[in-house]
């Protein structure tokens, strides 16, 4: 189980702070983080968040049910180089939570979530396993991630 903390600016900010790993063979020959690394790193956060919500894919797309999905857009900007392999954190909330889509951000940053790395927003799609067309997201998924739903206004 992945331990996952308020986000260090909850009362400004909903979501979660997830933890990650940078490995030593995550950076490139300058000692960075390679850029192509910030998007996996989410992308590991955003699955184990599901996965202790009992949200995954484990080998059957049609079981997967809301953990079939597919990545419309992606969008990230890079504010400062990672130096050094270690432990940091990803902040994760949803901007939008639709019938078949979603709009995530996220934040890679400090373990304590104190120093942002990187920022930018996702946009999913859920599939019907069957025709890979758009397909309503579950209640139950609906109802769980309305605890990461960033106030609209």
């Amino acid at each position: 189980m992945t331990t996952h903390a308020p986000s260090p600016s909850a009362a400004t900010a909903p979501g979660v702070l997830v933890p990650v790993e940078v490995h030593f063979d995550d950076l490139d020959a300058l000692g960075l983080l390679h850029n192509a690394r910030y998007p996996l790193l989410v992308e590991r956060a955003w699955a184990a968040y599901w996965a202790d919500r009992g949200f995954g894919y484990e080998g059957d797309w049609a079981a997967a049910e809301d953990a079939c999905n597919a990545v419309r857009e992606l969008r990230i900007g890079y504010e400062q180089p990672v130096t050094r392999a270690g432990g940091y954190g990803v902040h994760l909330w949803l901007d939008r939570l639709g019938t078949t889509g979603l709009t995530y951000g996220f934040r890679f940053c400090s373990a304590d979530g104190a120093t942002t790395y990187a920022r930018g927003s996702r946009v999913l799609v859920r599939l019907d396993a069957a025709t890979l067309r758009p397909a309503p997201w579950s209640a139950r998924f609906r109802d769980a991630g309305r605890e990461l739903l960033r106030p609209q206004g």
